[in-house]
């Protein structure tokens, strides 16, 4: 494992601006090896899920950046934890009463292909990180909201409040990991396979057996229409046994102690792992796996 180190920062986009008006900034989060000679690395992107900021799932990113990845976390103006920070009572009593307009969470997916062209700009204005970056080998993830940016950017159609379905895919990414997979029938009277068949990309869906949507109350089966419906045929399902929705972001919530943390947390890292090494470094056994546990 290599030593990791952190960068933070922000990008403005100058073309848009946030509900309230004010210009549209997008904080990220790099999490990269040090002290190798690894030449071009691959560069996974992550999307927190509702509430959440660039600093969650810490235990997954270090471990990757460790095996010699890129990982860059975002922050999504209007779905992140500025909705609760400050305020009284618990984050999630909080945020079950936050209504999300159609606009907020497109924004979320205009945040991906933005991030990811100003920080092209950004490595090569700072090449001592960024001549590390191999943008021909780009992933995507996210967990919750992140999940259903990371459908969006690899082929989900998603609707506008006039019903019309749209496409905010990024063709750049090879493949993507959705951890807890949305389901998007609330939003719209179209067919799951109109609104999943068009993902086109190979997909890592990872849930378990007690994730629970915190907001919606659904179990965890209906996120199992994504995948079912997903156009690409590399779809794999990891479903930890007694997983529950935040095992993902290594924070609680209102959620008690999970006492198969450390079992799922290894779980989860060896399934990422043999994943992003398959569709990332084309690594044969790795692929292999994928195959025979997934």
């Amino acid at each position: 494992m290599y030593k990791v180190l952190l960068k933070r920062g922000e990008f403005t986009d100058e073309s848009r601006h946030n509900d309230d008006g004010s210009q549209r900034v997008v904080p990220y989060k790099l999490y990269h090896p040090v002290d190798h000679d690894l030449g071009k690395m691959p560069i996974i992107f992550w999307s927190h899920g509702f509430g959440g900021n660039r600093d969650g799932a810490s235990f997954i990113s270090r471990y990757l950046a460790g095996l010699g990845y890129m990982v860059f976390h975002l922050t999504h103006h209007g779905t992140d934890s500025s909705l609760w920070e400050g305020k009284p009572g618990h984050p999630w009593d909080i945020l079950q009463k936050v209504k999300i307009s159609r606009e907020t969470t497109i924004n979320r997916f205009l945040d991906v292909p933005f991030a990811l062209d100003a920080l092209k700009d950004w490595a090569q204005k700072n090449p001592e990180v960024g001549g590390g970056m191999d943008f021909d080998r780009l992933g995507m993830s996210g967990h919750s909201f992140g999940a259903m940016s990371t459908q969006a950017a690899l082929g989900m159609k998603f609707p506008h409040n006039d019903g019309t379905l749209h496409d905010y895919s990024v063709s750049e990414f090879k493949c993507g990991i959705a951890y807890s997979p949305v389901p998007i029938a609330h939003l719209t009277d179209a067919p799951a396979l109109e609104l999943y068949g068009s993902i086109d990309r190979p997909v890592l869906h990872m849930t378990g057996t007690e994730d629970d949507s915190p907001l919606e109350g659904y179990g965890y089966e209906h996120r199992l229409i994504v995948r079912e419906n997903a156009g690409h045929p590399d779809q794999y399902l990891q479903v930890l046994e007694g997983g529950d929705h935040m095992v993902y972001n290594g924070t609680r919530g209102k959620l008690g102690n999970n006492d198969l943390r450390e079992t799922h947390e290894a779980q989860i890292l060896e399934a990422v792992q043999n994943f992003w090494d398959a569709y990332l470094k084309d690594d044969a056994q790795a692929r292999s796996w994928l195959k025979n546990t997934l």
